[in-house]
């Protein structure tokens, strides 16, 4: 299989960055030998750089800078190293066990398609997941295909796997820095007639990570912003 690029964004992830990234690289064995891996430490301010330089493989490479700018930048960041002729997408905090890439390339395969998202929605996912988590996500979704009619029933899922050449063409006009990345990425793929599919996952919460006031408008801004992008400046239809 041709090579393989995990972009992985983290900021502030030291407790568990390392045993994490082990768990990493055996689901990575799983899927094939030749791949890479790209950490970008969004400019945490705990030790994740330096438990993240505890692991010694020639695969993994550390990419860094000082000030948190969030995660859509860390993954463009990231992907401006990659070298694979497939790129995936993946969160730092394992909430999404990343045994769930196996099936990713036999979807891609199977359907012809550009991109693979991972679906806590998928009949075949496996969820364990808080109600109120359940609720704030199923309201967004709601919006989302209201605002865009995006056939996607989870935008936000961390796990992602694009063709070298799509995420290229994507990500030139990406430009959610922060809270919306994962459905401008998709707004743009539908305006420019990539074929998306969603495929399962086994996702695990692990409360580590919050929702609160300040996400939420942010996310409701950065949305917006997609909107107007999208009907207003027709931006994504430009070539």
């Amino acid at each position: 299989m041709p090579k393989l690029s995990v972009i992985i964004p983290a900021y502030n992830e030291g407790e568990n960055i390392h045993s994490d990234l082990n768990k990493i690289i055996e689901s990575l064995h799983k899927v094939t030998d030749d791949f890479e891996i790209i950490i970008v430490n969004d400019g945490s301010k705990d030790d994740t750089l330096k438990e993240v330089g505890k692991i010694k493989d020639k695969r993994l490479k550390i990419k860094s800078y000082e000030e948190n700018k969030g995660k859509g930048y860390a993954l463009k960041y990231g992907f401006s190293f990659a070298k694979g002729k497939y790129i995936t997408f993946m969160d730092a905090d394992l909430d999404i066990n990343p045994d769930s890439l196996k099936n990713f390339f036999k979807y891609m395969e199977f359907y012809n398609a550009d991109i693979i998202v991972g679906s806590k929605r998928h009949p075949q996912s496996k969820v364990h997941y808080p109600f109120l988590r359940r609720v704030l996500s199923k309201s967004y979704q709601i919006l989302i295909f209201l605002l865009f009619r995006l056939n996607v029933s989870d935008t936000q899922s961390g796990l992602k796997l694009l063709k070298y050449d799509c995420a290229k063409d994507l990500l030139k006009k990406v430009t959610v820095k922060k809270y919306a990345f994962d459905l401008e990425l998709l707004v743009n793929a539908k305006r420019q007639g990539y074929k998306v599919v969603e495929a399962p996952i086994f996702l695990d919460y692990k409360f580590n990570s919050t929702i609160n006031l300040k996400a939420i408008k942010g996310i409701f801004i950065d949305t917006l912003g997609i909107a107007y992008r999208t009907y207003i400046l027709r931006y994504y239809d430009k070539r």
